[in-house]
């Protein structure tokens, strides 16, 4: 046995040297030291020797084992070494070409306007607030005064997933899971993705908005009218004008669409602006009784007003974007402007 050990460790490290690959030496190195292998085949008949050879065997055995692991070690190491030896031989690097720049990213621009937006919101002192977009029908629409026969929920173009639970078709929900987890007085805005069955030129079937509200004793109406011109004086400059029309939204109680003199003519009328000089930016109003009753605030005691606006719209006047789909297309060549 001492022979056979012998002969297989001399074939061990004749077939290592003969290898030109590591995929090779780990075959050679299976067939000698792996479980099936031939040193491992010799102290399985060990059993067969006497009792005295039978120590002296095992030793020889594990020295060879240790010698040959050896060998095969370096053999690798080797390998390694003359194969980045090629590669270096080969390989050629020109050290006289131009560095290449690294290509720099940049923030697509709803993402420049959103943080725009809650920076100046954040200066006014209104904290920001976030919630899912997949959302439950009782806060898209029950809390905000918009009962299951209410016509104002045609407006929405809901993606209904089950009879009560929606894709969120405006942020106003935030409105309610932040007035039912905090006590009045709560400023907050609540920017996010928004989903509505619409898509043209100035729509989006996924789009973004800001939800914001004040809650407070003895909130008044001149409150959340100085509130959204000084939003929109820091946002489209001083010079701008606003206006506040009448108007209706289920949750709010007087309501007030804002708008502002056309950026693109200066209030002179334009195609953009419909010959009339304005362009309505954003909805507002007075919070309903009703919405209070739902998140449990006193109305006799609290009032507050709240507002909403799309950001993509907002994005398209300040850049002078004609076309919404720009925004979702990742062509390069736009974002690049930003």
């Amino acid at each position: 046995m001492k022979d056979k050990l012998k002969e297989i460790e001399e074939a061990a490290l004749l077939s290592a040297t003969e290898v030109v690959t590591e995929t090779e030496l780990q075959q050679v190195r299976a067939r000698y030291l792996g479980r099936k292998g031939e040193i491992t085949a010799v102290m399985k008949g060990m059993g067969q020797l006497s009792p005295e050879e039978r120590p002296l065997v095992g030793v020889l055995a594990n020295e060879v084992k240790d010698r040959l692991e050896a060998a095969f070690s370096e053999r690798q190491e080797a390998l390694r070494q003359e194969i980045m030896q090629q590669n270096l031989a080969n390989e050629k690097l020109d050290v006289t070409l131009p560095g290449r720049k690294q290509r720099r990213g940049y923030k697509h621009p709803i993402t420049l306007v959103t943080e725009e937006i809650v920076t100046i919101f954040a200066s006014l002192g209104f904290g920001v607030a976030e919630g899912p977009e997949i959302e439950k029908d009782f806060y898209n629409f029950e809390a905000l005064n918009i009962p299951k026969d209410h016509p104002a929920r045609d407006m929405q173009d809901t993606f209904y997933i089950s009879e009560e639970v929606v894709l969120r078709t405006h942020t106003s929900p935030v409105q309610i899971r932040t007035m039912l987890e905090h006590a009045p007085p709560v400023r907050v805005i609540a920017p996010g993705t928004v989903y509505r069955r619409d898509s043209d030129i100035t729509h989006s079937p996924m789009f973004h908005q800001v939800e914001g509200f004040l809650v407070d004793r003895k909130v008044t109406f001149g409150d959340l009218k100085g509130i959204l011109t000084t939003f929109i004086n820091e946002f489209f400059g001083e010079s701008v004008d606003v206006r506040f029309r009448p108007s209706f939204f289920p949750f709010t109680e007087p309501s007030a669409e804002v708008d502002i003199q056309c950026v693109i003519c200066g209030g002179s009328g334009c195609r953009v602006c419909g010959q009339s000089g304005w362009l309505e930016i954003l909805g507002s109003g007075m919070i309903d009784p009703e919405v209070f009753k739902s998140v449990n605030y006193d109305p006799e005691v609290y009032s507050g007003f709240a507002f909403g606006m799309g950001i993509e719209r907002i994005a398209m006047l300040k850049y002078g974007v004609n076309d919404l789909r720009l925004f979702f297309e990742n062509d390069l060549r736009f974002l690049k402007q930003f």
